[in-house]
C-alpha cells in the first residue's frame, strides 16, 4: 500500500515539522531554517531554505492556496513567506515574546492562529497581518491546533492534556481533559461522516499524546445541538508518546508517528493498522499527507524527512463493477458509489460525492438540478455525462428488477422490443 521514494536529508539538525501544499513540500527544523521542495522531483527550490528566524522553528504551514506559508519559532514569532520567491511578507510577534509552538491558517485563509508556551493564543488577520483577537488557556503551553473544515472553529491542544475549542470570536465554547500527560497534536478529517441513529453529520477530529495514546473525536455542528464534541475510540499500536497524527485529505487513513520511532498507517473506519513504519532511527516528530497526490511525509530527530507514495487503489480499475450484480445498487455504501464514479471515467467527481455523502439510494435519486444546485457541477460537460451514466444505471437496475435480458432492450430507447428488425450491414465495392 505505501513505498518509500524518497529521503530528504538537508537538515542540520531535528526535523520539527513538514507540510504540504498542492505544489510544494516546507519543512523546518531546530536549525533554525524552513526547506521548501518541488512535489515534481523533490528538488529544493532556488531561494530555500528560508532564514529570518534565530532560535529553532518549532511548525510551518500553508495557506489554503499554497500562496503563504507561515512558520514560527523559539524566537517569540510568527514569519509570513511568499511561496513564490521566498520574501519575507509580515513577522507577528505573539505578545510577551513567547516561544510559538505551534500555527494554523483558517480554511477560508482569513485568520492565521498562532499559539505559544505561555498559553497565549492569537488570530491574527491573515490580510492585514494586524492581531484581531487574544486569548490563553489556564494551565500549560499551547502545542497544537486544528481548524474544523467549515472554519467555524478551532481546537487547541495544551501540554497540561486539555482540548479547548474556540470560535472565530475567540470564545470558549468547550474544554475537556484529553490526554493526562499532555496533548502533543491534533488533526481535522476534512470529509464528514454519519453517526447514530439519526444520521447527523459530524467530523472526526484526532489527537495524540504524551500517553501513548490516538484518540478519534466526533465534532457536530447542527441548528438543533449547536455544537458538539464526543469521544469515540482509541487507536492502540504505539508503545511511546505519540507526537504527531494526521489525517487523509478523504478521511480514510489516520497517520501517527511516535517516540517509539515508529509511524502507523490505520484505517479511519475500523481503526485496524494497515502498516507500521521503522525506517526512522529516533523519535518521528511530523507527519503530513498531501492533499491532492498519494504522498506522505514523515520527519524525525535523525534529521531526515521521509517520503512515502500510497499505491494506487485496486477498485478504480475499469473492471472495477464486474461484481456489481451480487449488490443491488440503491445498497451500495459511498464507497461503492466512488468506484462506480472511477468505473465510468468520472474520477474527479470522486470527491464531491463524498462531501455530499453520496451513497446508491441517493445516486439513483440524482437530477440535472440536483447536480447544479446541489453537488455544485458547474461544468455543463460533465453533468451531462453524469446524468447520463445515471440514466443507464437506472435503467440497469429496473431492468435487473424484472428480469428481462440487455439484448431484448432497444439499445437507443431502452424499451422492451416486440417486434426487432435486424439490419445486415451493407458495404460499397
Amino acid at each position: 500500500m505505501v513505498k518509500l521514494i524518497h529521503t530528504i536529508a538537508d537538515h542540520s539538525d531535528d526535523v520539527n515539522y513538514c507540510a504540504f501544499s498542492s505544489s510544494y513540500l516546507a519543512t523546518c527544523s531546530l536549525d533554525k531554517t524552513i526547506r521548501l521542495y518541488s512535489l515534481s522531483n523533490f528538488t529544493e527550490l532556488p531561494y530555500s531554505p528560508l532564514k529570518g528566524h534565530t532560535y529553532s522553528v518549532h511548525c510551518c504551514c500553508f495557506s489554503p492556496s499554497g500562496q503563504i506559508l507561515a512558520s514560527c519559532s523559539t524566537d517569540g514569532t510568527t514569519v509570513l513567506w511568499n511561496t513564490q520567491n521566498g520574501q519575507s511578507l509580515a513577522v507577528l510577534e505573539q505578545p510577551y515574546g513567547s516561544p510559538v509552538r505551534v500555527c494554523r491558517f483558517s480554511p477560508d485563509s482569513t485568520y492565521l492562529v498562532s499559539g505559544a508556551a505561555d498559553g497565549s493564543v492569537v488570530l491574527w488577520n491573515a490580510q492585514s497581518f494586524k492581531l484581531y483577537r487574544s486569548g490563553s488557556v489556564k494551565d500549560g503551553s499551547l502545542v497544537a491546533c486544528a481548524f474544523s473544515p467549515n472554519g467555524n472553529l478551532f481546537v487547541t491542544g495544551s501540554s497540561c492534556g486539555d482540548l479547548t475549542v474556540w470560535d472565530d470570536k475567540m470564545r470558549c465554547l468547550y474544554n475537556e481533559k484529553a490526554h493526562d500527560l499532555g496533548v502533543t497534536c491534533c488533526d481535522f478529517s476534512s470529509q464528514p461522516v454519519s453517526d447514530g441513529e439519526q444520521g447527523s453529520k459530524y467530523f472526526r477530529m484526532a489527537s495524540s499524546g504524551q500517553d501513548n495514546q490516538i484518540k478519534l473525536w466526533l465534532v457536530s455542528f447542527t441548528d438543533l445541538i449547536g455544537f458538539d464534541l464526543k469521544f469515540k475510540c482509541t487507536f492502540p499500536g504505539h508503545s511511546a508518546p505519540v507526537l504527531t497524527c494526521a489525517f487523509s485529505y478523504d478521511g480514510q487513513i489516520l497517520v501517527s508517528g511516535s517516540v517509539d520511532k515508529t509511524v502507523i498507517i490505520y484505517e479511519t473506519n475500523t481503526g485496524n493498522i494497515l502498516h507500521t513504519l521503522t525506517q526512522h532511527t529516533r523519535y518521528v516528530t511530523t507527519c503530513a499527507v498531501a492533499p491532492n497526490i498519494p504522498l506522505l511525509a514523515t520527519g524525525s530527530m535523525d534529521k531526515t524527512v521521509n517520503i512515502w507514495q500510497f499505491e494506487p487503489k485496486q477498485h478504480c480499475a475499469e473492471n472495477a463493477l464486474e461484481t456489481e450484480p451480487k449488490m443491488r445498487v440503491e445498497n451500495w455504501s459511498e464507497e461503492e458509489v466512488s468506484v462506480w464514479l472511477c468505473a465510468q471515467g468520472l474520477k474527479d467527481l470522486v470527491e464531491i460525492f463524498k462531501r455530499n455523502n453520496i451513497d446508491g439510494k441517493e445516486l439513483l435519486s440524482l437530477t440535472r438540478q440536483s447536480l447544479t444546485d446541489d453537488l455544485k457541477i458547474e461544468s455543463l460537460g460533465l453533468r451531462s455525462k453524469v446524468f447520463q451514466k445515471i440514466e443507464e444505471l437506472r435503467i440497469k437496475v429496473e431492468s435487473a428488477s424484472v428480469g428481462i435480458p440487455d439484448e431484448f432492450l432497444c439499445p437507443i430507447t431502452r424499451e422492451l422490443m416486440k417486434d426487432p428488425i435486424i439490419a445486415a450491414a451493407c458495404r460499397e465495392y
